[in-house]
């Protein structure tokens, strides 16, 4: 499955680049996220746990920065393990800046899943994928403009 989008985000760029290579911030923005451990400065471990219609699992997920070209370009390389499910996946993302307090965050992720999550069919998946996006990055934006009013 393949997903992008183009989103403004109210805040400079150094500021989102900040905000989105660090994993406490970002993970506190994303679904079902329960803990994040740094391994070292470009690897990560994280438990998250994810429900997609009757699949209930709690994942074992292994991400590594790639590709890093600081404040404008980033890559993530993940792996997650749940009992009789996999996933892989790549993900990409390019910030440019709008202006002193704006940045346009370009992002594209390819994700493979096997197992027992692959048995639910590609639509649902993708639907709730995107449900899932759409709130990390609504907090994103959130937590940047909190962020700017103090």
């Amino acid at each position: 499955m393949r997903f992008e989008d183009t989103l403004q985000i109210s805040a400079p760029q150094q500021r989102v680049w900040d905000f989105l290579l660090d994993p406490q911030q970002i993970g506190s923005c994303g679904p079902g996220v329960e803990s994040i451990d740094v391994v070292d400065e470009t690897h990560f471990r994280a438990v998250v746990k994810v429900g997609i219609g009757q699949f209930r699992a709690r994942f074992t997920v292994n991400l590594e920065l790639v590709d890093l070209e600081p404040i404008e370009r980033a890559g993530v390389r993940v792996t997650a393990q749940a009992p009789g499910t996999a996933v892989d996946a790549t993900a990409h993302m390019q910030l440019r800046s709008q202006g002193d307090e704006s940045t346009e965050m370009h992002w594209e992720a390819d994700v493979a899943v096997s197992g027992q999550l692959a048995a639910i069919g590609s639509r649902l998946i993708q639907w709730t994928a995107n449900k899932l996006i759409g709130q990390t990055f609504a907090c994103v934006q959130s937590r940047l403009a909190e962020g700017a009013a103090s």
